[in-house]
């Protein structure tokens, strides 16, 4: 069984290393940053990272590479949730 760590490079030029299958809400926090939470359920979009150009609703999704490369993670910036 293939256990290797998934690196993630952030926004804030943090680099974190996961397993795959692990919630992006705790692997944010360990590269000190928060995503913004809404309904937690996917509806509301207020959780929307974007994850290698790709957007991603943090809430409802798990870490997932098919790649040996970084994922390369930026949180999704909404007026009407805030900063």
């Amino acid at each position: 069984m293939k256990n290797s760590k998934i690196k993630i490079v952030w926004e804030n030029n943090a680099e974190t290393f996961v397993s795959e299958g692990e919630d992006w809400f705790s692997a944010a926090e360990k590269a000190g940053l928060e995503i913004p939470t809404g309904c937690l359920t996917g509806s509301c979009g207020a959780c929307e990272i974007d994850v290698n150009g790709k957007t991603v609703r943090a809430c409802i999704s798990n870490i997932e590479s098919k790649k040996n490369s970084p994922l390369k993670v930026s949180l999704t910036k909404d007026p009407f949730w805030g900063d």
